[in-house]
């Protein structure tokens, strides 16, 4: 059927109306054959079967870790009164093994930490720390008293520094390792990548720049060995009281670029501001899922006659936001990272200066030219190149009628 009706004598190529129309249809064609082919793969994914994770009766904490490793898992978890347990690329799984009880525990997890530490277990019922193996991997650990007992979690924390290329971060991520001052966070959920993303941009900086380059962590995670940079790694308990007090303390050490484990609090928050505010390049994260709500969060957290002036300081030294999450792939097979990036350019200052973080994700998507991107363009990109199912888009979109948009097949409310 001829939808535009008879063409002029000797026209041989369609009009812009036609050339319109007939791109639009394909355009709709080509979405629909991408969502059918996506709903064949997630299929095939839910038949695969669930992997049985195996122990010895009498197993120890090393057999526990390597088994973590080799499954390509992210955390081990035991807890008094239940079997051993893995996080495998996001899904908490128990294996095929005996009881973990208060003996076990107390065997295994008390000789993990000096007398100095298990004294602080005792009386606060909770402990960071870090464990190593040897030809395996380093953890970090974190202990706990439940009302079964003890428990405790391990998180692997991978031997080698993952590059920005492995880790398949988004290109901008590069220009901004270049930057000389200011405020640069990772924010996300637990347990999305945080730690390695900021590992792999100091290991970046590592390899191309000549700087003084101080890191607080609680543990300290990955190890930097001084390339063109000079890295002085500090943890909290051992080498500094707190991430407040080792901030204030770095600046009389001469720093170009101070990374801090997490802004836990208000005087870290502002030792942090401050510090990029005075000619620092700080790297640092917050527990948000988006550069709107890191925004929030750090001014929310000061009294409110305190927050104008905190929201001028930030105005100028926030530099850029990287909200990430890490998403089960289609069969459950990895995990892939979703990031929102932001990226202060002109007009943003304003935005936290004026309380208008409502429209920071519509300065987001007018500024993709600058290297920005909203999570919701992010998780239609890994749509499109069938990395995560529809359902896992669901758990996270923000605006529906984005995605239904662009042709994937979502309810928006009305």
């Amino acid at each position: 059927m001829n939808f535009f009706g008879k063409k002029k004598a000797g026209s041989a190529e369609p009009s812009k109306a036609e050339m319109a129309l007939l791109n639009s249809n394909n355009w709709e064609e080509e979405i629909t054959e991408q969502v059918s082919e996506l709903r064949e793969v997630e299929k095939v994914a839910e038949a695969a079967q669930e992997r049985v994770y195996t122990l010895p009766t009498n197993y120890t904490l090393q057999d526990m870790l390597e088994l973590m490793v080799d499954s390509e898992g992210s955390d081990l978890h035991l807890s008094v009164g239940n079997p051993p347990a893995l996080r495998v690329h996001g899904r908490l799984v128990f294996t095929e093994a005996p009881v973990f009880d208060q003996a076990r525990a107390e065997a295994l997890l008390l000789p993990l930490v000096s007398k100095e530490k298990a004294a602080s277990f005792q009386q606060t019922g909770h402990l960071d720390f870090s464990h190593e193996i040897a030809n395996l991997a380093r953890f970090r650990g974190n202990l706990f008293r439940q009302q079964r007992g003890m428990a405790a979690v391990f998180r692997v924390i991978p031997r080698n520094i993952p590059t920005i290329d492995q880790l398949k971060l988004p290109a901008v991520i590069r220009s901004l390792c270049q930057e000389h001052q200011g405020l640069i966070l990772v924010t996300g959920p637990t347990g999305s990548g945080k730690s390695t993303t900021l590992a792999s941009m100091i290991n970046f900086i590592n390899q191309t720049r000549q700087a003084h380059i101080i890191t607080i962590e609680d543990p300290i995670e990955f190890f930097h060995k001084s390339q063109k940079s000079l890295i002085d790694h500090r943890e909290v308990g051992e080498h500094v009281l707190s991430f407040a007090d080792g901030l204030r303390a770095s600046l009389r050490e001469d720093p170009d670029i101070i990374l801090v484990g997490e802004m836990r609090d208000l005087e870290t928050i502002y030792n942090a501001i401050k510090a990029a505010e005075t000619g620092h390049l700080v790297f640092a994260t917050l527990h948000t899922n988006s550069a709107a709500k890191t925004v929030d969060r750090i001014i929310d957290v000061f009294p409110g006659k305190q927050q104008p002036q905190i929201r001028a300081m930030l105005s100028e030294s926030l530099k850029a936001v990287i909200a990430q999450q890490l998403l089960r792939t289609i069969g459950g097979s990895g995990r892939v990272a979703a990031h929102e990036i932001l990226i202060s350019r002109s007009g943003f200052p304003a935005l936290v200066r004026e309380a208008k973080t409502s429209q920071i994700n519509n300065y987001i998507m007018t500024n993709r030219d600058e290297g920005m991107q909203s999570m919701d363009a992010c998780l239609v990109d890994l749509l499109k190149a069938k990395r995560i199912s529809l359902d896992t888009a669901k758990d996270i979109m923000t605006d529906p009628l984005f995605f239904k948009n662009q042709g994937f097949p979502i309810d928006v409310p009305h």
